[in-house]
């Protein structure tokens, strides 16, 4: 009887930890996010082991200049080549980051299915000097909050989208951006409202128009927002990946990436961008 209770109380301790065993090895349980962010410094090191993330029989690749299967994971790194995962966030079966890649900056999205990866998105920038206001591309808050307004703070990104973004009453953008505190990490537009004027002014000047048509995605953890949008920069085709701090049901700190899509015929998958 004693033995019978030892091991029942073994148990409930694997459970309490957030362990299981395999086997004679104990092996903790990793959460996608944490999947995520060993394969992508897989890229840098070279190591096998975060390959096994990824579902073999079923990855679909979005990034236009890849091939669908394992290619940019596991194998040897290029020489210099760094990866720092900066901020990471998981959706559900969606988990997205924010890393510095060296030469460029960018975000990736990885949607899993029964706890392996099967399908990823990204967007790729160059890495460009400080902003108007000596903001970077991926300086600012890291910490996730309001894990309660996940629901609500995406929802406010989405209508902004819409309202603001995409034209459909550009007058309501006080409702969604804090008029006391808006940290602006483009790197050619300056912090506040009054940043974001100035700088709409003088690209619309230059010809520089910035045309969203369509939003595909809204992913949030709680005070972080990213909305994956479509549309045109200058003329060019591009996908629009826009991240959003929320505080008290306003936007208060934005990074993005904007990057051109290339035309079909230099497509390496079929898969489409978004």
């Amino acid at each position: 009887m004693k033995k019978i209770i030892l091991c029942i109380m073994l148990i409930g301790l694997f459970i309490a930890c957030g362990e299981k065993r395999k086997g004679n090895e104990v092996t903790k349980i990793k959460s996608n996010k944490a999947k995520v962010i060993e394969l992508l410094n897989s890229i840098e090191t070279g190591d096998q082991n975060p390959v096994g993330y990824i579902n073999t029989d079923k990855y679909i690749q979005h990034n236009l200049g890849i091939t669908d299967g394992l290619a940019r994971f596991g194998a040897k790194p290029k020489e210099g080549f760094k990866v720092k995962v900066i901020r990471a966030f998981e959706d559900g079966d969606y988990v997205f980051t924010q890393s510095d890649f060296g030469p460029k900056v960018g975000f990736d999205v990885f949607r899993f299915e029964d706890g392996l990866i099967v399908e990823h998105w990204d967007n790729l920038g160059e890495k460009k000097g400080p902003n108007p206001s000596g903001h970077t591309q991926l300086d600012g808050a890291t910490e996730v909050t309001d894990l309660d307004r996940t629901k609500e703070n995406k929802t406010l990104v989405k209508n902004f989208i819409k309202d603001v973004l995409m034209g459909e009453n550009p007058a309501k953008v006080t409702d969604y951006i804090s008029t006391k505190k808006y940290i602006q990490h483009n790197t050619n537009v300056a912090d506040g409202l009054d940043g974001l004027a100035a700088a709409r002014k003088s690209m619309a000047e230059a010809g520089m128009t910035t045309v969203f048509t369509e939003n595909h995605k809204i992913l949030g953890e709680g005070n972080f927002v990213l909305a994956i949008s479509e549309g045109e920069f200058a003329g060019t085709h591009v996908a629009f990946y826009d991240l959003f701090r929320v505080e008290e049901g306003k936007i208060v700190e934005h990074w993005d990436i904007i990057e051109k899509i290339p035309s079909k015929d230099k497509w390496a998958n079929d898969n489409g961008k978004f």
